[in-house]
């Protein structure tokens, strides 16, 4: 397990780097952003020493360079539009991309695993098919869409709940709804898809055979069996949202990482920008291998 692990971090390790690099030429691509933090009125002396000052006046190498320097040392760069230390600005608004990611995922992760179970039970019957039509509906509605509608609804209409903020309960509870229904419709098919197979088998069959009462064959023997294909739907759908569920964040003006993604780069903010993609990594990085660890405690052949 630990040279598993090993090689994992290495490979990370090594898209990381090639993601940096990438990113940090094509953010430069987008124009010099002299223009968006200086008046319409500075003189040409105002902008060169602008440029001077935050190192745009040299080859784009020179700039990897530096920044590639810096970054050894910890330092991940200035805020343009902030002033202040670029890891800081992402790690304040990461906090809340976490907690709205956490609560979301552990909704709809117990809600699918609970009613894929169900509906694979009895498979055919109307609990299934009822579960089955509301989730591909759900796997295929655009956030963007389900966003707007719940705006329309819900704040214009009914004047029930908040538009955007973090403030109170309420502000959560559009962000984290609009974000639970692809994922659950996703997760509660590959729940269903996964049981229906375990369900037909032998040792199930016999667990029948033998009297066990139905919510043992799901939960007990049926569900951890299920679970392997199931664990790669979770982490990566929590990993896109960790990575920052931009539409929904812009949309309901969360201040979370996606939406700092976005006005960063609207601003030319780069330090912000590459901050972004790092952290974002890490999480993505981590989030896999607490998948992998995961494989492994739910199947003993991994780990030998």
């Amino acid at each position: 397990m630990k040279s598993f692990i090993g090689k994992r971090a290495i490979a990370s390790g090594v898209s990381l780097v090639v993601l940096i690099v990438i990113v940090f030429f094509l953010s430069r691509l987008t124009g010099d952003p002299t223009d968006l933090y200086l008046p319409i009125d500075a003189t040409t002396e105002m902008r060169q020493q602008f440029r001077e000052m935050n190192g745009f006046n040299d080859p784009l190498i020179i700039q990897f360079g530096r920044y590639v320097s810096d970054l050894v040392q910890g330092d991940f760069g200035q805020s343009l539009r902030q002033a202040r230390p670029a890891m800081d600005v992402v790690l304040e608004a990461f906090v809340w991309t976490f907690w709205l990611a956490v609560i979301t995922m552990t909704l709809v992760t117990v809600a699918a695993i609970v009613i894929g179970s169900l509906a694979a039970f009895r498979v055919g019957g109307v609990f299934d098919r009822l579960a089955t039509f509301f989730s591909l509906i759900g796997a295929a509605a655009p956030d963007f869409w389900l966003a707007i509608v719940a705006i329309v609804i819900f704040a214009v209409k009914l004047h029930v709940l908040p538009t955007s903020g973090t403030g109170t309960f309420w502000h959560w509870v559009l962000p984290v709804s609009v974000l639970f229904i692809r994922p659950f419709g996703l997760i509660l098919q590959v729940v269903r898809g996964s049981m229906i197979s375990v369900l037909s088998s032998a040792y199930v069959k016999t667990a029948r055979a033998k009297g066990v009462r139905s919510n043992s064959i799901i939960f007990i023997h049926g569900l951890r069996n299920a679970m392997l294909p199931v664990i790669t739907v979770i982490g990566d759908q929590a990993a896109a949202i960790l990575n920052g569920a931009v539409v929904v964040e812009t949309v309901f003006g969360f201040p979370g990482i996606g939406k700092l993604m976005i006005d960063s780069i609207l601003l030319r903010d780069f330090a912000v920008v590459l901050a972004v993609i790092m952290v974002s990594a890490l999480a993505i990085f981590i989030m896999n291998l607490l998948i992998d660890i995961a494989y492994a405690l739910l199947d003993p052949r991994i780990r030998y």
